[in-house]
């Protein structure tokens, strides 16, 4: 289950967060764990068919940044937005963090107070970045992080979208032909009154079933589609469908891959902002699996110790062979932001690679599927005309 929660930080005060337990109890404990003070906890409701606001975060992150470097004010640049924005969530949202400015709370935690607007990894970089005044670039660091992800997840999904048009075109015309062209066939055969082989008996069959019971069939599939959804929508479905796809060998090891990217990045974006790494890591945490985030938690247990930042990472298994390297020369470096954000801009480049080379191996392979099951269906009504003409010669 979800629950809201508002915590008191030592390194960064009251700060909120959104996090996922199976009771209150083991969440306080979990929390407890992070160095945090619990305030509130209001469990979140998982389903809601009330349409969502938005709040264009990149378009007022580009924006902001651009008055800064036209060298407004922090309070200059927020009016002159709030100034252009139409009624809606933008101006609800930017009134409110107006509101709080001139109430004498910083950038940081009048945004904080927006949740759903600004993400607790916004929020914490910009925090860090008021203690040396650099905001402007704080929000072209977290632009360009957001960047990456989004441009990395574009690619999977592009990659992924011609294989699903095949396959759903490939199942209707399956369809269409079990539900619409076979009975025709079968009634045919019913009136000869000759006997078909048992593989062409067995498709008719089918066929007049799916031609009797279309509306069934479909009404039952409209609700194990609901029923799917309903069910991944919750806590204990998505981490059914989570561990069931890290336990693919394959797959599993390029989710983990994908995971570490993601965190070298955003690990590195506040790192380069002035946060200490401890802190970091707390804040990074949150955007891992929940496996993969208790391994951070004792990574960073060894890390406050005393042990390095690559030995700690890699004894709890967060690195990959390239990543450990690139951490041990950030470390002697001093340049342990910088060797991050390269550690995740190679394994993206390398997970474009390997979803580029899966892509076009799948297709071909599906192509074929497809054409084998098209092609079997046709066969088989064909088959007894086959034998009729057999019989004739």
């Amino acid at each position: 289950m979800l629950y809201s929660v508002t915590a008191i930080d030592p390194a960064a005060g009251l700060v909120s967060l959104t996090l996922d337990a199976t009771s209150e109890a083991e969440l306080r404990e979990n929390v407890a764990r992070q160095g945090l003070t619990v305030i509130r906890i209001t469990p979140r409701k998982l389903i809601s068919f009330k349409p969502r606001k938005h709040f264009n975060l990149a378009l007022f992150s580009h924006e902001l940044k651009a008055l800064l470097g036209a060298g407004l004010s922090v309070v200059e640049g927020l009016e002159t937005l709030l100034e252009k924005s139409p009624q809606g969530e933008t101006r609800r949202v930017l009134e409110g963090v107006n509101q709080r400015i001139r109430e004498g709370r910083t950038l940081s935690e009048a945004m904080e107070a927006e949740p759903a607007a600004f993400p607790q990894l916004y929020v914490a970089s910009l925090r860090a970045a008021e203690r040396t005044g650099a905001i402007e670039e704080a929000l072209g660091r977290y632009l360009h992080y957001q960047e990456r992800l989004d441009r990395l997840r574009e690619k999977l999904v592009s990659a992924s979208i011609y294989p699903a048009l095949l396959l759903l075109a490939g199942l209707a015309v399956s369809v269409f032909l079990l539900g619409y062209v076979v009975p025709k066939f079968a009634g045919i055969y019913q009136d000869s009154g000759r006997d078909i082989p048992a593989a062409s008996r067995l498709l008719m069959q089918w066929g007049l079933f799916i031609s009797g019971h279309g509306w069934l069939m479909l009404a039952g599939l409209a609700a194990s589609t609901a029923a799917a959804y309903l069910w991944l929508s919750q806590p204990h479905g998505r981490r059914a469908i989570g561990k069931l796809m890290w336990g693919l060998p394959w797959l599993g090891e390029q989710l983990r891959v994908y995971q570490l990217a993601r965190f070298y990045r955003t690990a590195g974006m506040l790192l380069t902002g002035g946060m200490p790494v401890l802190v970091a890591l707390d804040r990074a945490r949150g955007l891992l699996p929940a496996h993969m985030a208790s391994s951070l938690g004792a990574a960073r247990e060894q890390i406050a110790s005393g042990q390095s930042f690559s030995a700690g990472m890699h004894a709890h298994g967060l690195t990959t062979p390239v990543a450990l390297r690139m951490l041990r020369v950030g470390e002697k470096t001093g340049a342990l932001d910088q060797l991050m954000e390269r550690a995740a801009l190679f394994h993206d480049d390398e997970l474009t690679r390997t979803v580029e080379r899966a892509t076009r191996l799948f297709e071909p392979l599906l192509m074929m599927f497809i054409g084998l099951l098209i092609g079997g269906i046709v066969v088989l009504m064909y088959m007894p005309v086959f034998e009729l003409a057999g019989s004739l010669q």
